[in-house]
C-alpha cells in the first residue's frame, strides 16, 4: 500500500459524496489527496487509485495526464507555476518567470539540486488583471508578483 489510511479515510470521503454506481466522479479528487500525501503521482500510486475506486488503470492514468495539476514525475517541495498565457505574458509573466529562472538556477520543468524547488510553465489561471500570476503547489495563488515580491516569496518557501 502507497497511501496512507488518513489518505484513505479522505479518498473515502471523496466517494461518499456520489452513488455507489459513479464512484468513478472522485478520481480527481483522489488523485489529488494522493498527490499532496506523496508529492507526486507514479504508475502504481494511480493503479492504486483505480483499484480502489474500482476503474480501469487506463482511465486514471488518462485523467492524470489530461490535467496539469497533476505531477507525473517527482518534484521539489515547492513547485512553483507562473502563468505565461497571452494576457500574462504581456503584464510581466514572462519577466516574473525569468527573475525565477535566475534567482533558482533553473529552467522550466527543473528543480534545484537541494530539491526544494521546482520551476513550471502554466496555462490560464483565471487572474489576468493580477499578472503576473504564479500558483504554489497548486492551492496557493499569488498575484501582482514583482521582483520583490518574487524574492521574498522564495525566502518565505524556504523556511
Amino acid at each position: 500500500m502507497l497511501l496512507s489510511q488518513e489518505c484513505y479515510k479522505k479518498i473515502d470521503r471523496e466517494l461518499a459524496k456520489y452513488p455507489a454506481d459513479q464512484r468513478q466522479s472522485a478520481v480527481m479528487a483522489s488523485l489529488a489527496h494522493a498527490q499532496v500525501e506523496l508529492g507526486w503521482l507514479s504508475p502504481q500510486t494511480m493503479k492504486e487509485i483505480a483499484d480502489y475506486i474500482r476503474m480501469p488503470a487506463i482511465a486514471v492514468q488518462e485523467v492524470a495526464t489530461f490535467y496539469n495539476m497533476y505531477n507525473l514525475k517527482p518534484v521539489g517541495k515547492h513547485k512553483i507555476t507562473v502563468c505565461t498565457n497571452l494576457p500574462c505574458a504581456l503584464s510581466g509573466g514572462v519577466k516574473a518567470a525569468e527573475h525565477l529562472k535566475a534567482k533558482l538556477g533553473i529552467d522550466f520543468r527543473g528543480t534545484t539540486e537541494d530539491g526544494a524547488f521546482t520551476l513550471m510553465e502554466g496555462e490560464c489561471m483565471g487572474a489576468c488583471g493580477d499578472a503576473p500570476v504564479l500558483l504554489v503547489n497548486n492551492h496557493r495563488m499569488c498575484s501582482h508578483m514583482s521582483n520583490d515580491k518574487l524574492d521574498a516569496l522564495v525566502e518565505e518557501l524556504k523556511k
